[in-house]
Order: C-alpha cells, then structure tokens, then sequence
C-alpha cells in the first residue's frame, strides 16, 4: 500500500460575509447540524475554544458504528480557514473562505494523510486498503452535503 496523501474538496458560494460564514463553521459544538457523520462536538477545554491550539472531542455515528475522535484546532484565521487535526496528525480537514461576489466562497478540504493510513495499516490489516477506501467514499459523499446543509444555515439565518 502506498502512503501517498488522499485528498478531496468542494465548494459552494454562500450569501454571508467571510466572517459570518467562519463563526458559523468555527462553531464545532453546531457540527451536527451540518455533517451527515459527525452527530456532535465539544470543546475540550471551553476556556480555549475556537483557537489555534485547542482540542474538541467529535462523536460520529454510521448505522453500522460509533466511534468518537479527539482534534485539534490548527488553523483559526476568522473570515479565512478553520482547520483541524484529527487524532495525531491522522486526517486533516479544513474550511477555506474567500470573498466572492459579495458573498463568500467556503470550501470544504479532507486530507488522509500517511500517518493516518500507517495506523489503519497496524490496526486492520489486510483489511486497512478497504477501511481506506471506506473512509474516502465517506468524505466524497459528505463534504457536498455538509456544504449544502452549512449554506443552507448561513442565508436562513
């Protein structure tokens, strides 16, 4: 198996500003709203939450399991990118911001990075090319309907 990085993103254009866009999606205790994966979140430690550097736990929930993951907030530059790092550098995913026609564009960005895919090689096996490509079809079908869900909140209000 090659440890290359799997990466996937999408976009959608909201009629919200930058700002009012990233406190929306910077808001991981409103995550359930959005992912068809991610049930509910929780900052660790709410003295820090929000910023480059604080922790939030995310419990996520499938028909056929339950799993919760801890994260770690690497990115916080309101109005530009709110991204996190699950586990020990295992998947990183972002939300980018830019201005765009007087409303912003948010994308979306997954990436399973090697350190991840060499964990799932320990834990499963021969089965971690599977799990692999499990997790990948996941991020592929969930990211457009977070995007639809979280543009959906923004313009309602």
């Amino acid at each position: 198996m090659t440890q290359a990085a799997l990466t996937h993103q999408d976009s959608v254009v909201v009629a919200a500003s930058p700002e009012a866009v990233y406190d929306l999606v910077s808001d991981v205790t409103r995550t359930g709203e959005w992912s068809p994966v991610c049930a509910s979140c929780w900052w660790d430690d709410e003295t820090q939450a929000g910023q480059d550097g604080a922790w939030f736990t995310g419990r996520n929930e499938l028909p056929e399991r339950t799993w919760e993951t801890r994260s770690q907030v690497v990115v916080a530059e309101r109005g530009r990118e709110f991204a996190w790092l699950v586990g020990q550098g295992y998947v990183r995913w972002a939300f980018v911001l830019s201005p765009e026609g007087g409303g912003t564009r948010l994308t979306e960005t997954w990436e399973f990075l090697p350190a991840g895919q060499a964990v799932f090689v320990e834990r499963y096996g021969d089965r971690a090319e599977a799990e692999i490509e499990d997790r990948t079809r996941h991020a592929h079908a969930g990211i457009p309907r977070t995007l639809t869900a979280i543009k959906r909140i923004a313009e309602d209000g």
